[in-house]
């Protein structure tokens, strides 16, 4: 596989959660980043549809409670059990390098950390850039379902998305950056399917006016009105799995499968920023890697729990 590699360096002023830095575990636990690498690398090897799901993960951990793997916490009422996370794929890795850690470094890498870099390595092994994770993060000890609320829905208006974002610190710019990140992965019918056949403010024939035409007869095949919604879609149609620009290409050709997706061309303050990404010559493709790391470090150290704030869980499931 090639990989396009941009490196990313240490976060802006501001974007390093205090704290936390590149190669915390230098001395602690020296090979804590090659094995979360490795982990990554073989359960891609037999799924690769896993990688989204990791980076889906760290993005669902950092908007409820910041980066502290709350998401991973198990019971009644807790992050996992609220409907927008009821289809977070991933768990079993995070767990996987987590075991291996305690083996080696016992009570030292927080599963926070671990999600984070499985984040970056997932992008890694579509093609995409990589990026220095600070790291350094404590794991939390809340997790509660009734605080998802924070997450972003696919059918919010740009408005209320640069409301949740810039709530946590994170510009415009970030927001159609880390959407970015749905050039992998795919989507549930269930949650496209009401743009396809009786959409509210539409035309005669029931569908979103925003979706081109000639798409709609494909998305109508995948997901027929009857059907039970559980069939997955590509969130960028024709390269789910490589990370790259296509994402934006398919926004601006009226493809995009999610309404909050599509929505980042109809809009006046957005549309610029995903027409920057669609330069000529792909000058600017290597610009979406680029910003795509940097998004994602700022993005990474929202909320971040470190020095006696929080802890090293044992098990990444369980609080301590």
């Amino acid at each position: 596989m090639v990989v396009c590699v941009v490196v990313v360096a240490m976060a802006a002023t501001g974007a390093r959660g205090q704290g936390t830095r590149v190669g915390f575990y230098g001395r602690s636990c020296p090979r804590a980043e090659s094995i979360v690498r490795a982990t990554v690398r073989t359960h891609f090897r037999s799924d690769p549809s896993i990688a989204p799901g990791l980076l889906r993960m760290h993005f669902h951990d950092c908007f409820v409670q910041g980066c502290d793997a709350s998401i991973l916490i198990d019971g009644p009422s807790t992050e996992k059990t609220a409907p927008p996370n009821l289809n977070l794929r991933g768990y079993e890795v995070i767990n996987d390098a987590k075991t291996q850690l305690e083996t080696i470094c016992p009570g030292v890498v927080s599963c926070a950390d671990i999600v984070a870099l499985a984040a970056r390595d997932s992008v890694v092994l579509t093609n995409g850039p990589t990026w220095a994770v600070p790291t350094g993060r404590r794991d939390g000890r809340v997790s509660l379902a009734s605080n998802t609320a924070n997450l972003p829905g696919f059918t919010e208006s740009v408005d209320v998305q640069k409301q949740k974002f810039a709530a946590l610190g994170l510009s415009t710019q970030d927001l159609v950056t880390l959407v970015g990140g749905h050039t992998i992965g795919t989507s549930a019918c269930q949650f496209f399917r009401y743009r396809l056949y009786n959409f509210t403010n539409t035309t005669s024939n029931g569908a979103d006016p925003s979706i081109k035409s000639n798409f709609l007869p494909q998305l109508r095949a995948l997901c027929p009105a009857n059907g039970d919604g559980t069939r997955r879609v590509g969130l960028d149609t024709g390269s789910s799995g490589v990370f790259d620009t296509s994402f934006f290409s398919n926004l601006k050709n009226g493809r995009g499968i999610l309404e909050s997706d599509q929505k980042l061309w109809t809009d006046n303050s957005t549309k610029p920023l995903v027409q920057r990404f669609l330069g000529a010559g792909g000058l600017l493709g290597l610009t979406f890697n680029v910003e795509f790391g940097r998004s994602m470090v700022k993005m990474s150290n929202i909320g971040v729990k470190t020095g006696s704030n929080g802890e090293i869980r044992k098990v990444c499931s369980t609080i301590n």
